[in-house]
């Protein structure tokens, strides 16, 4: 729970916000039909739809999309008197055209540096590597600020909002869950295609611009293909090519047998269709246990009251004092502090104290396969994640410098905005307390977490992982 931030909200009526969504999106997408829509059915036909698909597809596949699934956060480029048949079409070149942008490095200023050289496939679409931040920029020397973030299960996130209203009761939506949503670590963008953006700009990340990535993908083998999508002219206007190819990643990264397939053990489980160990189970129940690992308040582990998966996450913006990585080079300035969502990188929210030190909660699913953790990337593996959370008011030493004597706690946030800090359980102790969960049961929580990684193989059963089979 948000303490101080965001109340009690839990993400029930998240889902049926974000389904809505989708289903307006659709609408629009299909305005210009000439309302005929011979075929729509067949193009419908075999496209997988969010949560519900039972057999993950190699990302080497031909890539299928449902339109509806795109169009909550892509709406796809159309032309008046276009058939539903032609849509769906036309969402699927999008789809494979972005697939091919995914992978190509000649996007960056580097020539060396794609989008899955720090989402990749095999890891949750999470970098491979155990580095805090990742390089990147012309010389691929330059670190960034925070560490990659998965690309996976962002279909649900909500648009940022500095107030979320919902509440369990779908009907009542009078309670405020405080900053919620964005796709980005302090929220600021709402669409795949504006998060797209900010990698490809960055000047420490893939470092490049409007006309390089025009001039690549005009030189690039899939040309011709993107000619026939997006239009003959197309590489005429720089700004429109752009935009093209951050449509074009934006729709791929709604693919949902790649990027959200559900198909965890925990979601068979869930279905009926697995059993948890002893030790998986019990760490299910302290990750639920307000009293315990309270992990669930920001966290969700349970089904929507419509059926739908959890998703691991309440999507809420939080400050929960997670210490200075002083491996950054960033940090070497003792005056920079990142804070989230005032700043730096989102300057919108800059001089409200309220907003800083707080980042976006990060879904939980595919955990296990990530190798660093929290928004500055400090910590390396999960029991050390779950031990901060257990420990980091009983034993404050183990997590903050000492100096004099002194725990310098809460390092990498100005006293000033120590108000901002979650102090829910377990977070709600102080030094010498018996610890929320002692080493036995942080073995348990963790067992519980791997349980939330795709691609799990029921017993009898054959299921194809969405991470394998990366060749374009």
């Amino acid at each position: 729970m948000r303490c101080g931030l965001a109340g009690m909200g839990a993400a029930v009526g998240r889902r049926a916000v974000v389904t809505a969504l989708a289903a307006v999106g659709l609408a629009t997408l299909l305005a210009a039909c000439d309302g005929h829509g011979a075929g729509a059915a067949q193009a419908g036909e075999g496209a997988a739809g969010g949560g519900q698909s039972a057999v993950a597809a190699p990302l080497a596949a031909p890539v299928k999309v449902a339109a509806h699934e795109v169009a909550a956060h892509e709406p796809a480029t159309h032309e008046a008197g276009q058939t539903r048949a032609q849509v769906y079409e036309s969402v699927r070149q999008m789809t494979a055209l972005g697939k091919q942008l995914f992978f190509d490095p000649t996007l960056s200023g580097s020539g060396k540096l794609a989008c899955v050289s720090c989402h990749s496939p095999e890891h949750g679409f999470a970098p491979a590597n155990a580095r805090s931040v990742q390089l990147g920029g012309s010389d691929m020397r330059r670190a960034g600020l925070r560490a990659a973030p998965t690309l996976k299960y962002l279909q649900s996130v909500p648009a940022f909002a500095e107030h979320y209203h919902e509440s369990d009761d779908e009907g009542d939506e009078s309670i405020d869950a405080g900053p919620t949503g964005g796709l980005t670590w302090d929220g600021r963008v709402d669409r795949g295609s504006a998060q797209a953006r900010i990698p490809l700009l960055s000047p420490f990340e893939m470092g490049s611009s409007a006309a390089r990535v025009t001039a690549a993908v005009k030189a690039a083998p899939y040309a011709d293909a993107f000619r026939a999508t997006f239009g003959a002219h197309i590489f005429d206007d720089e700004d429109a090519t752009f935009k093209a190819v951050l449509q074009a990643l934006g729709t791929f990264e709604q693919t949902p047998e790649l990027f959200y397939p559900y198909t965890s053990k925990y979601d068979a489980y869930l279905a009926g269709h697995a059993q948890l160990t002893a030790a998986e189970r019990h760490g299910l129940e302290l990750f639920n246990d307000e009293r315990k690992g309270n992990c669930a308040s920001c966290h969700i582990s349970q089904r929507t009251r419509d059926g739908a998966p959890p998703q691991f996450s309440d999507f809420g913006l939080i400050a929960i004092g997670v210490p200075r990585n002083r491996a950054l080079p960033a940090n070497r300035d003792p005056r920079f502090y990142d804070l989230g969502a005032c700043g730096p990188e989102r300057t919108d929210l800059k001089g409200r104290d309220e907003f800083c030190g707080i980042f976006r909660t990060p879904t939980l699913r595919n955990v296990a396969l990530k190798h660093s953790f929290f928004h500055n990337g400090i910590y390396h593996s999960l029991d050390e994640v779950v031990r901060f959370y257990a420990e980091r008011d009983t034993h404050p030493e183990k997590f903050y410098p000492v100096v004099g004597g002194k725990v310098r706690k809460f390092d990498d946030l100005p006293q000033r905005y120590w108000a901002n800090l979650n102090t829910e359980p377990p977070f709600d102790r102080k030094p010498g307390d018996k610890p929320a969960l002692d080493e036995a049961e942080i073995a348990d929580v963790v067992a519980f977490l791997k349980t939330l990684t795709d691609g799990y193989q029921p017993v009898g059963k054959t299921v194809a992982l969405a991470t394998t089979g990366v060749a374009r």
